[in-house]
């Protein structure tokens, strides 16, 4: 045996350690933790956990558990990268977000993020953002042979894409410099809207400006086939991409039935997805994207080299907070990462306080030097794949291919994606997987910081100027958020009102060793709702109670103690409650076999780990008359 000096053996000459040994060294700690008793296999499965899409991550991945070769970057299937180089030589393009309406304002942003690290522009236009007429007071400055345009137009993306065409000729900038891309998402148009009666003639308009970028553009794309609508909707990973599949063949239709061939109709496509601070997930969403497009495009019949998917990533709309939301930047930092790792090309970090409105500067900067700080200080993009070769993120993006390719498939047998839009096929399963996951948020399994989980009542809610009305009519808009905002928004108005939130009185029994940890359990649970957590004294007594809960201004309070506690103090304290006027008494705790005993007492309610939350915390304003 090979020994180091200080007599430590070597790495490679410790006893090679087998799964089977894992799992007994699991199945221990189960049974000491009073989770489980399964063995085995079982004891393995006792710790898998469901994402979403149908797909489990499993605690532990070795080199069996690897798909098949996902080859090298730059190369067919394309996995690992559309570029052989990555991001390596120049980093992800840094595309910043602009949709304030006036146009001097801005074109002052757009320069200021151009001038500080920004190298590409996503612009709205039109009803969401800047005038289609103001567009060269928007841009200018801008050297639109270095810097990508992207519009960002909805209906009026004709008219938005043709100024933009008519300012590339007006500066003289020559044909094969201009780079850009014209918005033109027909699909996704439908998808925010619900309207479909114009989508013929907006595809043949959208078809045209894409022969008109082939003949005279070649760095510009014609088509954002943008995810975000059905992202936004709540979609899950794998049904984002099935969908932007879809809607991406139903653009390589129209364009080949207008006479361009299948490597330039996929030369004219740009793709965009959201990224999350669900990091993993992120970076496999991106790789089995570019794998399931470059399946397609072959079986299309475009050659290897066309076969690459060009990516846009913007940090998640759904996962930006109002409450507290300079935790944020701590999501899209997390997002803009599994972005970058996922070979995103170019990436959008939205501002911190986008979900209030308008951003500021600050908030501007924060968000372009996201991206910097990953490049240029923790140099991410210096590796080709980071992720490439971890048994569990190839295994991941295999799960995430496979669910996507299958929804994807599903949407072109119901006649293709703007078929599954109008029957309502789309809406209803998106509907589906967002009520799943609506049961996660509402019973903290899926916690919230800042939301649902060690929220700040204090907080100054920030202002931002409001920004330009979204298309709707179509697929909803969600937030994880929207239900603890609905919340928190009843106990604004009741301290706007009343000069004070809405309060619960803890009633904590015992020592402190004894209730402190249900005790802070309980105030963080119901502050996610508005409501004032009152702890004063520490700890009551069946004699001391009710005059704490009379001082204490509550109308509803909560017995936080040990169980052993619970089972000699909890009846009588909950009489004396009752008997002090509280219209609601909750148990910290699950009842156990004292149930019928303490509901006789006066204990209307339980509030535990998993509880579902948003009903507690509603049914508690309810009962105070907070409208």
């Amino acid at each position: 045996m090979t020994v180091l000096p200080d007599g430590l053996p070597l790495a490679d000459d410790f006893p090679e350690v087998t799964r089977a040994q894992w799992r007994h060294l699991v199945e221990g700690v189960l049974r000491k933790t009073g989770t489980s008793d399964a063995v085995g296999a079982e004891a393995e499965q006792a710790l898998a956990t469901a994402v979403e899409d149908g797909i489990t991550v499993h605690p532990l991945y070795t080199a069996d558990d690897a798909p098949e070769d996902a080859g090298f970057p730059g190369f067919a299937p394309f996995v690992r990268g559309g570029r052989a180089e990555g991001s390596a030589v120049s980093g992800w393009d840094v595309r910043q977000r602009h949709a304030h309406p006036d146009p001097a304002r801005t074109n002052q942003a757009i320069l200021a993020d151009l001038e500080n690290g920004a190298g590409s522009v996503w612009l709205a236009v039109g009803a969401a953002g800047v005038p289609v007429d103001a567009l060269p007071e928007a841009l200018k400055g801008v050297y639109l042979d270095l810097a990508t345009v992207a519009l960002d137009a909805g209906a009026d993306f004709e008219d938005a894409a043709r100024a933009l065409l008519r300012l590339y000729a007006g500066r003289e900038v020559p044909p094969g410099a201009a780079l850009g891309n014209l918005g033109a998402d027909p699909l996704g148009l439908a998808a925010r809207t619900g309207r479909d009666e114009g989508l013929a003639g907006q595809l043949a308009a959208a078809a045209d400006l894409a022969l008109t970028c082939d003949r005279d553009h070649p760095g510009v794309r014609a088509f954002a086939v943008d995810a975000l609508p059905y992202h936004e909707a709540g979609a899950g990973a794998a049904q984002e991409l099935g969908c932007s599949l879809a809607a991406a063949v139903a653009y390589l239709r129209t364009l080949t039935g207008e006479g361009l061939s299948v490597e330039a109709a996929c030369a004219q496509l740009e793709f965009r997805y959201a990224a999350t601070a669900d990091q993993f997930l992120t970076i496999a969403k991106l790789r089995a994207a570019r794998r399931l497009w470059a399946r397609v495009a072959q079986a299309c019949g475009a050659p290897s080299e066309a076969r690459a998917q060009r990516q846009h990533a913007v940090t998640s709309p759904v996962m930006m907070t109002r409450r507290d939301p300079w935790v944020n930047m701590l999501r899209t930092t997390v997002a803009t990462l599994a972005a970058g790792v996922g070979g995103a090309d170019a990436v959008t970090v939205l501002p911190f306080d986008s979900a209030i409105g308008l951003p500021d500067d600050f908030a501007r900067r924060i968000a372009r030097n996201t991206s910097t700080i990953l490049l240029e200080e923790s140099h991410l993009a210096r590796v080709i794949d980071p992720a490439g070769g971890s048994w569990y993120v190839e295994k991941l993006t295999d799960d995430v291919a496979r669910a996507a390719w299958a929804w994807f498939q599903e949407i072109e047998r119901a006649g293709g994606m703007a078929a599954a839009l109008a029957s309502g096929l789309v809406r209803d399963r998106l509907a589906e997987t967002w009520a799943r996951r609506s049961r996660a948020l509402a019973r903290r399994k899926e916690p919230i910081t800042g939301v649902s989980e060690f929220p700040n009542l204090a907080e100054r809610p920030l202002e931002r100027e409001p920004a330009p009305e979204q298309p709707g009519g179509g697929l909803p808009r969600v937030r994880r958020d929207e239900a603890y905002e609905a919340l928190r928004t009843r106990s604004d108005a009741h301290l706007a009102a009343e000069g004070g939130r809405p309060r619960i009185f803890l009633a904590a029994l015992g020592p402190a060793a004894a209730h402190t940890a249900r005790a802070s359990f309980t105030a963080n649970l119901f502050q996610a709702g508005g409501i004032e957590a009152v702890h004063e004294p520490v700890t009551v007594t069946a004699e001391t109670v009710a005059e704490a809960f009379t001082a204490s201004g509550a109308r509803v309070a909560c017995l936080c103690s040990s169980d052993k506690l619970y089972a000699e103090e909890a009846a009588a304290v909950a009489e004396r409650l009752k008997a002090a006027g509280a219209t609601r008494v909750y148990l910290a705790g699950r009842p156990g076999a004292q149930q019928d005993e303490y509901e006789r007492a006066g204990v209307d309610g339980y509030v535990f780990a998993g509880c579902d939350a948003v009903e507690v915390l509603s049914s508690a304003l309810n009962t105070m008359g907070v409208a």
